[in-house]
């Protein structure tokens, strides 16, 4: 069957947006109305003509709301099969009339449980019953009948039936399967705050439920034979990638998005004003400087050959002096993030450099400290769950293990290698001298390799320079050849077996080095 007049319409809603005019719309199509409670009063106040659920059934709402729609004469009216003589025999035996469509959201309990001091008793009167009810079997149903179960979709529904005087069977399918996620979502809100009121694992609780919403199909993946998409959590927050505001250039790719996200990490852990140049997921540049101007010019001179088609993230708003130092001949960039830019640097970007018409331009907001929120990662066959390593290091726990102990120049430029390193892939090895990244090791299978590929990075800017590693030294190698190569502090977790050793290397070369007694591994 491809339609069925509507000549019916049951209503009972929580979000009260749109319903007046949606129900004039209905009214005036010679739609009967048939609602309850609430949703009956704001109806009524509006003038229309609505008749009582209660009334139609017989049966008065009872126990504060919590029984008024469960009753054969609803759930008949919405389930009934339009071609089915034995189901329309059944309406003529009970009395019963057909509801052709059912408009119905839920009580508003991931609100309700969202706000502090939320009380238990409160959370559970919350707890829709009819409504999801209602919903599922007119989805079920939707061969004959149209669920509307959000707001969003009362001008396709009315225009339908302003047009035709009913629904197509595709728009009812589309409805159908939108109200299933709404109940699937409702559901699962539910379960996730018992089980964080029951579960003894605390953050990690026996079933992880997510809500992921597309946000936009990709042009493809790490590579092109690949398929894309950038899925949203229900509780991203508002200064996070995915809800930041593009306000330049070409769509985001794949690719993109993860530099853009590792960019804005790093950003977060640097000295403020701070810049950091992305390529591949690791840092090839980062500083900060008295003026952003200083540390742009600081973060790009890092690493220049790996700068050019990098992604940047800055901890403060772009100024005009950052933009100029980008818009200069020979550099290039794919995206920028920042929480904000002065109008000047927007001008700069999109009419300066030869790369302007695609540079993207991405607006995040305020910077927020880490939170060491649940962080997932998938791996064949599942996912593994850890906080995420993004809070600050508590100093106090240091330890100066060497007889030299580091200048306040050096442990300054200790505490900025430090906090760049944690974002650099395993083994990492990062170089710094005043306040700007000199040069880095990355994802080696050794970190004597790590240390080499840095001090090549440096080049001869290595003499006076501090060296932060992830995790310790296995060995006093890499002390050996750092010493050599001129670098003058270390800093690094300690805990290996041989770290009087390497303790005993850095006395020789009369060295400071600093154990965190934190490791910073990034797989």
């Amino acid at each position: 069957m491809e339609s069925s007049k509507i000549e019916r319409a049951l209503l009972s809603v929580s979000d009260k947006t749109g319903l007046v005019e949606f129900a004039k719309g209905l009214a005036a199509a010679g739609v009967e109305l048939f609602s309850t409670g609430g949703t009956r009063s704001a109806l009524e106040s509006a003038g229309l003509a609505v008749r009582d659920v209660a009334e139609y059934t017989g049966s008065p709402e009872m126990m504060d709301g919590r029984v008024k729609t469960l009753h054969p004469k609803v759930h008949g009216g919405i389930l009934c099969r339009h071609d089915h003589s034995g189901d329309q025999q059944s309406l003529r035996d009970h009395g019963i009339a057909r509801f052709e469509l059912v408009v119905v959201n839920l009580y508003p309990f991931s609100q309700t449980v969202a706000k502090p001091g939320t009380a238990y008793a409160e959370a559970i009167e919350n707890i829709d019953i009819g409504g999801p009810s209602m919903v599922r079997s007119a989805a079920k149903n939707h061969q004959y009948v149209t669920i509307a179960s959000s707001p969003d979709q009362y001008p396709a529904i009315l225009e339908a039936i302003r047009t035709t005087g009913a629904t197509s069977l595709e728009l009812r399918k589309e409805l159908a399967a939108a109200a299933f996620a709404h109940t699937a979502d409702y559901d699962t809100a539910i379960a996730k705050y018992f089980a964080d009121q029951l579960d003894p694992c605390g953050d990690f609780p026996a079933t992880i439920r997510l809500k992921l919403q597309r946000a936009e199909p990709l042009r493809y993946g790490e590579n092109p034979h690949q398929c894309a998409a950038l899925y949203k959590l229900s509780t991203a927050g508002p200064h996070s990638v995915v809800n930041a505001e593009q306000l330049h250039g070409k769509e985001l790719s794949y690719n993109n998005l993860l530099d853009l996200d590792a960019a804005l990490g790093v950003a977060r852990s640097l000295p403020s004003p701070g810049v950091a140049v992305l390529k591949h997921n690791n840092p090839c540049g980062a500083a900060s400087a008295k003026t952003l101007g200083e540390a742009m010019e600081k973060a790009w001179a890092g690493d220049p050959v790996s700068a050019f088609g990098s992604i940047l993230g800055f901890n403060v708003p772009v100024d005009a002096a950052a933009a100029e130092c980008l818009a200069e001949p020979g550099k290039f960039v794919e995206a920028i993030i920042a929480p904000d830019y002065t109008a000047e640097a927007v001008e700069i970007l999109t009419t300066k450099p030869k790369w302007k018409a695609n540079v993207r331009l991405m607006k995040c907001g305020t910077i927020e400290p880490g939170k060491a929120s649940l962080q997932l990662r998938a791996i064949d066959g599942g996912y593994l769950a850890q906080s995420a390593d993004d809070l600050d290091d508590d100093e106090g726990t240091w330890q100066v293990v060497t007889e030299t102990k580091p200048t306040a120049e050096q442990l300054a430029d200790l505490r900025f290698a430090w906090a760049v390193c944690r974002h650099v892939k395993s083994n990492a090895i990062v170089l710094a001298k005043d306040q700007m990244l000199l040069g880095a090791g990355a994802g080696q299978m050794s970190r004597v390799d790590s240390v080499e590929i840095a001090i090549t990075k440096a080049g001869d800017r290595v003499t006076g320079s501090s060296l932060a590693s992830d995790a310790f030294f296995p060995f006093d190698d890499s002390i050996h050849r750092a010493a050599a190569a001129g670098v003058a502090a270390f800093i690094q977790p300690g805990g290996s077996k041989n770290d009087a050793d390497v303790i005993a290397a850095c006395n020789k070369h009369g060295l400071p080095m600093v154990f965190t007694g934190c490791r910073h591994f990034r797989h």
